[in-house]
């Protein structure tokens, strides 16, 4: 099958125009029409949430609770770029559907023309943390700086990393150079806020166990950044996007 070629520009993505004995070129509309798509295409978005949007969310589970979530999402995107709260934090339990509903707002910035890139969190400090390696490849030397100058990064998964003095510097680094610059920021996170109180539970050796916080995992000064940046979003406790099961851990 042959590929249609754009007959303005005849494929360059560029159109010559000539005023007045002059001559300058400017960009055609088939590389605005496309760039959505490259946007999305180039954004490493995984394949399980390549189509999540806002249109096939089901909120049948907890249909009020939800769907208040999703209008403060959607008014996020609405009002994007913000410059006193550049980012989007999802709180909630595993299979509240925050993924979901972060990429959905993800990919509606990029279909209006923003650049961005998916990272899962655990994947990103992998990386950086094997850049330090002589032999690592160049992808994975370059996934600080991306982390860093992504017009958008979304953090999946945030905090879900054993504390380190490594996690803690890297993960401060990079939320404090964003949010001094404003790049927007999307993140999810299992973990409850510093201000909650711990939730307690007998574990089968009959020790309590406390749930671990955000400043838990991150530490004082990238929660505090978070906030500051941030619209805070909680997800409601609800009956499992994934598989039907309630969630509660």
């Amino acid at each position: 099958m042959s590929i249609a070629v754009c007959p303005d520009c005849n494929g360059t993505g560029w159109k010559i125009l000539e005023q007045a004995e002059l001559s300058g070129a400017e960009r055609c509309h088939c590389h605005f029409e496309g760039r959505a798509q490259r946007n999305e295409a180039s954004a490493s978005i995984p394949p399980l949430y390549r189509n999540a949007s806002f249109d096939n969310f089901s909120t049948k589970r907890a249909h009020r609770e939800l769907a208040s979530v999703m209008t403060t999402v959607k008014s996020f995107v609405r009002e994007f770029p913000n410059d006193q709260h550049p980012g989007l934090l999802l709180m909630g339990d595993p299979g509240s559907g925050k993924t979901h509903l972060a990429v959905a707002a993800f990919r509606e910035l990029l279909k209006r023309g923003f650049e961005g890139l998916f990272y899962d969190y655990q994947n990103l400090l992998d990386r950086i943390r094997s850049s330090f390696d002589p032999t690592a490849g160049v992808s994975d030397k370059e996934a600080y700086r991306v982390a860093m100058e992504s017009e958008i990064l979304l953090l999946d998964d945030l905090g879900a990393h054993r504390v380190t003095d490594f996690v803690e510097d890297t993960v401060t680094s990079i939320l404090t150079y964003r949010c001094n610059n404003r790049k927007p920021l999307i993140a999810t996170t299992n973990l409850s806020d510093t201000d909650s109180t711990p939730v307690r539970s007998e574990g089968a050796s009959g020790k309590v166990d406390y749930r671990l916080t955000l400043t838990d995992r991150l530490g004082m000064r990238s929660r505090s950044r978070l906030f500051e940046m941030c619209k805070v979003v909680r997800m409601p406790l609800v009956e499992d996007y994934r598989t039907g099961s309630w969630s509660r851990h």
